[in-house]
């Protein structure tokens, strides 16, 4: 599969606005290689005809729209790649072992083939001076919230690859999660599940200690409805099976307590 031939078919809304920008800068030094085997360039017709330029559409982001046209899984791919390429730099270095989390991870979920070609354009978007607010405000208004929650839980798991989250990685992750729209409590719930502490089960079920063992059971049919696979089956099969480790650390938070407590 060309280059062309991948990204060009795997976008949706994010051929504009802040994202379309940063991967038309990203695949630039692509332009030689692109038109390869026959494969046209972004924008240009098989006649050789130019189209308009896909970057130039910039929908109004500042506004909620009532409804999202559909999340692509190259979508959710470009964006993930961007948030990643903000985090990893937030402590001012990049270390291999998060490079080498982000590799191995889209390897999982895409196969070597375009995994290599994900990682080829990320270290290309990495170069570039990002704006976390107008990327991440695209994301918000264009992906649904169980996408977006996903995003989240990647994050964490690449600022966790090299054994140690920084306070710099922390703030960044979290002015992302803002700009995102996800609550403080998605937040709390999600990067309790990086790390270990007696009320972390507590935390990943956004409940307090002190709750009763039906505001448990609550809790918990609630959290698996948020974090169960389906919800992002529209992004295709490898997405499903990357939501089931956050929803497997819900079932074994709420696990958890139910041994603490002997409640069935």
């Amino acid at each position: 599969m060309s280059f062309a031939k991948w990204i060009g078919g795997a976008l949706g809304w994010s051929f504009g606005g802040p994202i379309g920008a940063i991967i038309g800068l990203a695949i630039g030094s692509f332009v030689d290689n692109l038109t390869e085997n026959g494969t046209p360039l972004l924008g240009e017709r098989q006649t050789g005809r130019r189209q308009r330029d896909p970057y130039r559409t910039m929908p109004n982001y500042g506004k909620r729209t009532s409804s999202r046209p559909k999340t692509q899984s190259g979508d959710f791919e470009v964006s993930l790649l961007i948030l990643a390429s903000i985090v990893i730099k937030a402590d001012g270095k990049q270390d291999e072992r998060e490079l080498d989390f982000v590799r191995q991870q889209f390897t999982n979920m895409y196969g070597k083939d375009r995994a290599n070609k994900a990682f080829e354009l990320f270290k290309r978007i990495t170069k570039q001076n990002i704006s976390t607010r107008q990327v991440a405000t695209q994301i918000r208004q264009m992906m649904d919230h169980a996408s977006r929650l996903q995003l989240l839980h990647f994050l964490f798991g690449i600022a966790k690859a090299d054994g140690h989250v920084t306070e710099d990685e922390l703030r960044q992750i979290y002015t992302i999660t803002g700009y995102l729209g996800i609550s403080s409590k998605d937040y709390e719930s999600i990067k309790a599940m990086f790390y270990n502490s007696s009320d972390n089960a507590y935390k990943i079920l956004e409940i307090d200690k002190s709750v009763s063992d039906d505001a448990v059971k609550k809790a918990y049919r609630a959290m698996a409805k948020k974090y169960h696979p389906d919800r992002v089956g529209h992004l295709g099969k490898e997405h499903q099976e990357g939501a089931e480790a956050k929803f497997r650390q819900v079932q074994e938070a709420y696990e958890h307590i139910q041994k603490e407590r002997g409640f069935k």
